[in-house]
């Protein structure tokens, strides 16, 4: 099932839950390096602080118009891209990619370094590593790769 066409929809505010739980289960899908408290705590830093108000949002929807996948762009960088477990290999995360370098001209993107699969996502898809920061955005010990498009 890849190669397939998706409509890409701008997401509302009153969509905001539906984001974070679907982020919340792309996180524990993927981020196995993360432990709970984490979790909790990064579901909770994105509530609180608005992180969706933030970004230009962007989703995929299956026919029913639950969200498979969204992502969130500020100026030229990919701030966001999460999947739902299952719409992970669809190519759902190649679309939302694509749209967010063809529609809205994005060249950079952060990824946790422990975060391979998603590293490895944005090298096959023409990024490389420019620089590394050993702490996050928050300051915890997971560091961060920062990407560009070739």
């Amino acid at each position: 099932m890849t190669d397939l066409s998706y409509t890409i929809t701008r997401v509302l505010p009153e969509e905001y839950d539906e984001l974070l739980d679907l982020w919340e289960a792309s996180v524990r899908a993927t981020h196995h390096f993360l432990k709970e408290e984490n979790i909790l705590f990064f579901k909770q830093t994105i509530y609180e602080h608005n992180y969706f108000e933030m970004v230009e949002l962007n989703s995929i929807r299956n026919e029913g118009g639950k969200i498979l996948g969204f992502s969130g762009t500020i100026d030229d960088s990919l701030e966001m891209l999460f999947l739902h477990p299952d719409a992970i290999g669809k190519g759902i995360g190649k679309a939302l990619l694509n749209h967010a370098i063809d529609t809205q001209k994005i060249s950079k993107v952060d990824v946790n370094e422990q975060n391979t699969q998603a590293l490895e996502f944005y090298l096959h898809h023409g990024f490389t590593v420019i620089s590394r920061s050993e702490l996050d955005g928050t300051g915890k010990p997971f560091p961060i790769l920062h990407l560009e498009l070739r």
